[in-house]
């Protein structure tokens, strides 16, 4: 109970009430899902608000990390990033920032040598932000 568990392990940790056991939750690392089984909407909203985990099933484990639609990944200590769908593709790609400057464009009256036309286009600037 010290490391996270990969593996057929199951601890039973008792609890008294439903905050005393996201108490526990929150006082340690953050887990890489958590799995809560109950059908009063009211608690599970609790639970969902409550918690901060790489995901969460209600009712269910397993299939958890089968549905390919929704990202699968941890948080904090449990893990970075998502995988599967979209935010799987996401993770695993390097989006390349391209920026095409166009052929005819006023960068050139930022740079120096500065001219006459520069001091006309500031002084016009200049003129219209004073109140």
């Amino acid at each position: 109970m010290r490391e996270e568990i990969f593996g057929p392990l199951l601890p039973i940790v008792p609890y008294r009430d439903l905050d005393e056991a996201l108490r526990y939750v929150n006082d340690r690392p953050r887990p890489l899902a958590v799995y809560y089984f109950d059908n009063d909407p009211a608690r599970v909203s609790k639970v969902l608000k409550g918690t901060v985990s790489g995901g969460v099933t209600v009712n269910d484990t397993i299939f958890h990390i089968a549905q390919d639609n929704l990202p699968f990944g941890g948080v904090g200590p449990s893990g970075m990033g998502q995988y599967h769908g979209r935010e799987g593709f996401e993770t695993f790609s390097k989006k390349k920032a391209v920026f095409y400057q166009a052929r005819l464009n006023g960068a050139g009256l930022l740079k120096p040598p500065y001219g006459k036309m520069f001091d006309t286009m500031l002084n016009i600037m200049i003129s219209r932000t004073r109140p």
